[in-house]
């Protein structure tokens, strides 16, 4: 059977690139004015305006479509919940949901205070096989990630800060100290749905991003210009001038900036050193900087700082005489004044939320939310009128008639599940649990997406990947290949037939990585009950016709004369591997 489903799966992955890739309304009265004539009867009020319709709420297959764009996957009562009401509102409250997810495990910042010259992890107090991990690596926040991504209630909070952090990358395999990435993780799901100013506010001055791209510390004499280059091109307005919907201006690539104009930003942001409360044997360097630290935001140094007049793009300037914290806004001024920031980012929010190759027209309306600030739909505003307001652009990604709407979207209308959220996907789906361990030192490698460990400031995949053999594009077909197609069947098998990974001794909470599939029992008796409930849940409607039929002589198979004891767990488990397998999971659509 395996080797039959491993052929079956195969041909699902071929047909990937076939697949494709607050508060509510109100309505202003017109004013009373006196007729001329008669001075001293008030004219008739006008008639209210009739109240607009309520919005449907959502169908099976648009419920678990939204689920799929903006959590970490589907689930029976998540389905039930959100099919009571319309996209609008669900977005809307999950919005206003308190911020319950956080990053919490790991040492803290004693790896950067202590003053023995004896190295911290060889201290009799610290020394363990765990050390590193605790106090160094990410390994403690990707417990974290996947406990909050398969548990936690704000889920949209969650997927937007993920979107997040693979714009303003950082990798612990080039920064460590796990107490810093937990602050600047930290900050992403503060932000999410806050202003991309304040964002890039908070990446501009994270001391974890200083030594991530050599910010930190850096000398008005010869600015390192790595930092102001990855912020104009990946962080901000990239490398081609932009129409507003996101198209090349022009139709053709017109440089966005040179390397000038990479120096000036350089200079402005010279002048921070990290914040204060490091410490060290040897002291600290330069002279007059503060240690190494990363609990907090980066201190300004002047004697660091260029002072000289600076000019900007979209018209901006830094004054001669101005401190690093007047540079810094100066900067972020002009980067918001850029008429690349609003498709640059909106398209990549798409992107991660919803579909690979977004529309002109879609990136237009995004665009135009992000610019505005604010966002309107089926009587239910987002945002507050500042450009760069975020829960006005997650609300036009996700509610724009691009994303919703039963309609066949065709093959440029998905997106390629990336690894993590397949992985937190069939876990909830399948009332599973898990701490977190196994997806990352394991399955995280396997499948190349180890989620604080992108082996660049490029993130895993760059957002425009050409899908091979076609005209779309595709991020994470950039770590998809012949490897990756079969071990995210490895990894349906490893949890519905190996039984997943207990609990490991030296992880803390453990509770391990395993699906519980007792409530689908239920249904085993009936194959086809069966395989439409997984299906409903998973691709939120039945599977085609001739699929049906095939998954269903696969499922009737087990019955108490093939299996005695255990035929209803194999035929869930059977069911599961192949409706999880199938591309209409595979990709989000």
């Amino acid at each position: 059977m395996r080797s039959s489903l491993a052929l079956s799966t195969l041909a699902c992955a071929a047909l990937l690139t076939a697949c494709g890739g607050g508060g509510g309304g109100s309505t202003a009265s017109p004013g009373n004015t006196p007729a001329a004539d008669q001075p001293n009867i008030p004219a008739p009020a006008p008639a209210p305006a009739p109240a607009p319709a309520a919005a449907p709420p959502m169908t099976q297959r648009d419920a678990v479509r939204l689920a799929s764009q903006a959590s970490f996957g589907a689930t029976e009562p998540l389905v039930a919940q959100m099919r009571t009401q319309s996209a609008a509102a669900w977005v809307q409250a999950q919005m206003l949901l308190p911020a319950a997810s956080r990053y919490t495990s790991g040492g803290g910042s004693a790896i950067h205070t202590d003053t023995t010259g004896v190295g911290f992890c060889d201290q009799a107090a610290h020394k363990s096989d765990v050390c590193w991990r605790d106090w160094y690596s990410s390994q403690p926040l990707l417990w974290d990630f996947y406990r909050n991504a398969v548990n936690q209630p704000d889920q949209l909070r969650q997927r937007v800060a993920f979107a997040l952090q693979q714009i303003v990358v950082v990798s612990n395999l080039e920064v460590e100290g796990t107490y810093g990435l937990r602050r600047y993780y930290n900050a992403l799901l503060d932000g999410a749905f806050g202003n991309y100013r304040d964002v890039l506010r908070g990446v501009v001055l994270s001391p974890v991003m200083g030594d991530y791209l050599n910010g930190v510390n850096n000398d008005k004499a010869a600015p390192n210009e790595n930092f102001a280059r990855e912020m104009l091109q990946l962080f901000s307005l990239g490398t081609c001038l932009l129409e507003a919907d996101g198209r090349l201006k022009g139709g053709k690539c017109q440089p966005t900036y040179d390397n000038t104009v990479v120096r000036s930003y350089a200079y402005a942001l010279t002048g921070w050193t990290y914040p204060s409360g490091g410490a060290s044997k040897w002291g600290c360097w330069p002279k007059g900087a503060n240690c190494s630290f990363y609990d907090g935001e980066m201190a300004p140094l002047p004697a660091l700082h260029d002072a000289n007049a600076r000019t900007l793009l979209a018209g901006g300037s830094v004054p001669a005489g101005s401190t690093p914290a007047q540079a810094v806004n100066a900067v972020l001024d002009s980067l918001m004044a850029h008429p690349n920031m609003a498709p640059f980012i909106g398209r990549q929010l798409i992107q991660a939320l919803v579909r690979s190759n977004p529309s002109p027209a879609y990136v237009g309306r995004v665009a135009a939310a992000f610019q505005a600030g604010k966002f309107s739909k089926d009587g239910v505003n987002f945002g507050v009128g500042r450009a760069g307001d975020l829960s006005a652009t997650v609300a036009a990604v996700l509610l724009d008639a691009d994303a919703r709407g039963d309609a066949p979207p065709g093959s440029s209308g998905g997106r390629l599940r990336e690894p993590a959220l397949m992985m937190a996907g069939v876990l909830r789906a399948l009332n599973g649990k898990t701490d977190g361990d196994a997806l990352g030192w394991w399955w995280g490698e396997t499948l190349r997406q180890h989620v604080f460990r992108p082996p660049s400031v490029f993130n895993f995949y760059p957002p425009d990947y050409p899908v091979p053999g076609t005209q779309l594009q595709g991020s994470a077909f950039g770590i998809h290949n012949a490897n990756t197609s079969l071990e995210r069947l490895n990894y349906l098998t490893y949890l519905l037939n190996w039984g997943g990974s207990k609990p490991a001794a030296n992880v803390p909470n453990a509770v391990g990585t395993q699906v519980v599939l007792d409530s689908f029992e239920a249904d085993a008796a009936d194959a086809a009950k069966l395989v439409d409930r997984l299906s409903l849940l998973a691709h939120g409607e039945v599977l085609p016709t001739a699929s049906r039929a095939k998954v269903l002589d696969a499922v009737g198979w087990w019955t108490d004369k093939t299996d005695a004891k255990t035929w209803q767990r194999n035929r869930v488990a059977t069911a599961a591997y192949l409706v999880f397998a199938a591309p209409q999971f595979q990709i989000v659509r």
